[in-house]
């Protein structure tokens, strides 16, 4: 069983589908709006990375460099020389002149001992254990972000990019290069607030799409539901829903409609059945009364009624309770509702015909009942079978003439039972099935007109079909044909 959330039942199907709508398009542009910030910020880092490797320059002695580029890193080497040989940890005066270039930057050395040496006029930046390893050649070159004081004294974020250097003699070191964060971080924030906007407006536009999808997506349910409740306060079940198109909401009403259809063929069936019940049972009370008012009369007047009127009438009044028993017994049949899954056994159809021969030969006297049959397992209800079986039977002694014959014959999986009577018109063959039918030629004789209703309804439950069909030299054929096996199941 689905169990809804407790505000499911407080909250409208449109409220709820809209919030659903907003809440997935929120969360679609909230990600997209977060991997454009990721996305802006690295670019942002990798421009910035590149910076710092220009300012770098190339990690190995370069051949053909020019003159002038050759006299000013002879002149960096002996600064960074200088560096090293005093070693100031604290930034030094800002008013210095340094020849490295960019004026933005912050530079430093690294000694193998993982001292920072600053430069006049580079500012400071703090060592990590990364600028330690290249500074003792353990590594080429670092990035990595960090902390550094400003020649003005400011502290500041920073980008730093450490690369490792040798001196003439032989001896390693390592110079840090620094780049402010700002440039990154500043960008990134008026990114950041212009992102949230656009996702807040996001948000807002997809609020009314929902609420407009919603509406309008809802509407054939809305028509549906006010179908749903016109029936239930009117019992109108001639309703009909109009669909249009192939989609869930489609297959909805038509569903809808194939329901109130069904429910309406059943109500139709229901009615039909109560009033051929009474009328068949209007007979047989109506003798049943007339009898028994006889019978009343004359004992109240004190008038023997002569012994043969009296038995006569008597056998009348049983005659008439029999058949109102069977009355009933075949409505009860046909009142128990269709199973979707009958509930089936192995059964011997070859013995249920043996029983059902025995119990009509008493019905027929005067009549042959002639039995021949042959091993034939079916799947079903044995007393369902018996009884359609009986009906059959019964159906063929009644249309038989005295001294006449009643064939019975099981071969192959096929039943048939043949009488000699007058046979049935073709006009009326497609009519034997329905409720209550009964030809012109029989209303003057006994039974209900459901022998063979019921007949239909227990071999089309067992996947058979059965067929009537005048037989060659008068009478009536009928062919019973059941699926099953000769041999017994294992």
């Amino acid at each position: 069983m689905i169990r809804r959330p407790p505000w499911a039942g407080r909250v409208t199907l449109r409220a709820r589908m809209a919030l659903l709508t907003s809440l997935a398009v929120a969360l679609a542009v909230a990600a997209c709006a977060t991997a454009s910030w990721y996305l802006a910020r690295d670019q942002l880092y990798q421009e910035m990375d590149h910076r710092l490797g220009a300012m770098a320059g190339p990690p190995t002695p370069q051949r053909d460099v020019p003159p002038r580029r050759q006299r000013f890193r002879k002149l960096l080497q002996q600064d960074l020389a200088e560096a090293l040989k005093s070693c100031r940890p604290e930034a030094q005066d800002a008013g210095a002149q340094s020849r490295l270039p960019g004026t933005l930057a912050m530079t430093q050395v690294v000694n193998a001992r993982g001292q920072g040496c600053t430069l006049p006029g580079a500012g400071s930046l703090g060592v990590t254990r990364a600028d330690t390893e290249v500074a003792r050649g353990e590594r080429d070159r670092v990035v990595h972000d960090g902390a550094g004081v400003a020649a003005s004294g400011g502290r500041a974020h920073v980008r730093v990019l450490t690369r490792s250097m040798r001196m003439g003699d032989g001896e390693t070191f390592a110079v840090s290069f620094a780049l402010s964060l700002d440039e990154v971080e500043e960008p990134l924030n008026d990114l950041a607030v212009l992102l949230v906007a656009v996702t807040a407006l996001g948000v807002l536009v997809s609020a009314g799409a929902g609420l407009l999808t919603a509406r309008t997506a809802l509407r054939p349910v809305e028509e549906l539901t006010g179908a749903a409740e016109y029936i239930a306060r009117t019992e109108d079940l001639g309703t009909r829903i109009p669909v249009t198109g192939t989609d869930e909401i489609a297959r909805l009403g038509l569903s809808f409609n194939s329901m109130t259809g069904a429910l309406a063929a059943s109500r139709e069936r229901q009615s039909r059945l109560i009033a051929d019940a009474g009328h068949e049972l209007r007979t047989p009370l109506t003798s049943l009364r007339t009898n028994i008012d006889l019978l009343l009369r004359s004992d109240a007047a004190g008038r023997t009624l002569p012994a043969g009127t009296r038995r006569a009438m008597l056998a009348s009044v049983k005659a008439q309770m029999v058949e109102l028993s069977s009355l009933v017994g075949d409505l009860l049949e046909l009142a128990r509702p269709d199973e979707r899954e009958p509930v089936r056994t192995a059964v011997a159809l070859h013995e249920v015909v043996d029983r059902a021969v025995e119990r009509a030969r008493p019905r027929g006297p005067g009549l042959t009942v002639e039995a021949g049959t042959a091993p034939w397992h079916v799947s079903g209800d044995p007393g369902s079978l018996e009884r359609a079986v009986v009906n059959l039977l019964d159906n063929a002694i009644k249309f038989s003439p005295p001294g006449a014959t009643v064939t019975v014959r099981l071969r192959d999986g096929e039943l048939t039972v043949r009488d000699r009577g007058p046979g049935i018109p073709a006009e009326d063959l497609p009519h034997v099935f329905e409720r209550f039918w009964r030809s012109p030629s029989a209303r003057s004789l006994p039974g209900s007109g459901l022998g063979l209703s019921i007949v239909a309804r227990v071999v089309g439950e067992c996947g058979g079909r059965i067929t009537l069909e005048p037989a060659a030299g008068g009478g009536t054929l009928a062919r019973v044909r059941l699926p099953g096996r000769a041999a017994p199941p294992a």
